[in-house]
């Protein structure tokens, strides 16, 4: 009896240990799928990129998994939007920031804002998004500048548009402002390993978190992005824009300006 059992537990012992390796090399064969996906995915994506006119300037809404229209169509057209973004400095020291955030475009950025000096003093974004590393460049100018950034109404300010928005000291969104955030992707024409996707995703999400933070942001603003697939679009209410910080009271923060 004794022998018997000891093969028995022999028996199990192996047994369990035959159905964890097999458990573990089932799990590792689901995950390297899973990074292929992610990596054809966004060797694949833009499924919505401005700069391509192959696809849309604006991607329809995330509304519990639901694609639906925008709450608010822009008043600029698809053509003016997915220009590569053009600066032209109006009235009362606005400069009004157009078109979609090339690569280069935070360079040309920062040459503006020297040419016109003290000129400027608030930001009017109208931009479908594009380059996030820009993006972050010209947020980080515009808050060391000390400058102010609103989304008129009716104006489009999308994707990577609410990271150069954060930047300003006083943040201020008009009625019927089209403010939305979505995952940040691969919108190049290279197609990248899966190490080299994942890598990427994971350094651009820490980067832009990481600004959103020093911005003085809230963490929900970009829970939201990245629930948010990046062919759709999870447009931001004034309420949730104000409880997450994105907007800011104008004359509260006036005061506290130096």
């Amino acid at each position: 009896m004794r022998i018997g059992e000891a093969i028995r537990r022999i028996d199990d012992g192996v047994l369990m240990r035959a159905a964890f390796y097999i458990m573990l090399a089932v799990a590792a064969v689901f995950l390297v799928i899973d990074i292929r996906d992610m990596a054809t995915a966004n060797a694949a994506l833009p499924g919505y990129d401005p700069m391509r006119e192959d696809q849309p300037v604006l991607p329809p809404a995330l509304t519990e998994g639901v694609p639906a229209a925008p709450p608010v169509q822009p008043a600029s057209s698809p053509e003016v939007l997915r220009q590569a973004i053009k600066f032209q400095l109006g009235t009362g020291g606005v400069l009004l920031a157009e078109g979609a955030i090339d690569p280069g475009a935070a360079a040309r950025f920062a040459e503006e804002i020297e040419a016109r000096g003290e000129y400027v003093k608030t930001i009017s974004l109208n931009s479908p998004g594009g380059s996030v590393e820009d993006a972050i460049a010209m947020s980080k100018l515009i808050r060391e500048k000390k400058l102010d950034t609103k989304v008129a109404s009716k104006a489009l300010c999308a994707s990577s548009c609410p990271i150069v928005f954060a930047g300003g000291v006083s943040r201020t969104a008009e009625k019927d402002a089209v403010i939305g955030v979505h995952q940040v992707f691969n919108g190049g024409k290279d197609r990248p390993t899966a190490e080299q996707a994942m890598s990427s995703a994971q350094a651009t999400t820490a980067r832009v978190a990481r600004h959103l933070n020093d911005m003085g942001i809230g963490a929900g603003l970009w829970f939201h992005a990245l629930e948010t697939p990046p062919d759709r679009l999870y447009y931001l209410t004034p309420k949730e824009m104000s409880e997450f910080k994105l907007t800011t009271d104008p004359l509260a923060t006036a005061r506290k300006k130096p």
